[in-house]
């Protein structure tokens, strides 16, 4: 019999709750959440940064 051994990724459940939180805190529509998988701190970045 072979051992399995399970490893566990926080890296990834830190992601989820950042992409979670940007979608609810900046009121994100549908296709916009779906782009922020990919750029969600392109989103926090918009929001706080302002030229001026």
């Amino acid at each position: 019999m072979d051992n399995i051994f399970i490893t566990q990724n926080t890296f990834g459940v830190l992601w989820t709750i950042g992409w979670l939180f940007t979608i609810g805190y900046l009121r994100l529509t549908f296709w916009k959440g779906v782009l922020a998988i990919f750029v969600w701190p392109y989103y926090i970045g918009k929001k706080f940064y302002r030229e001026q």
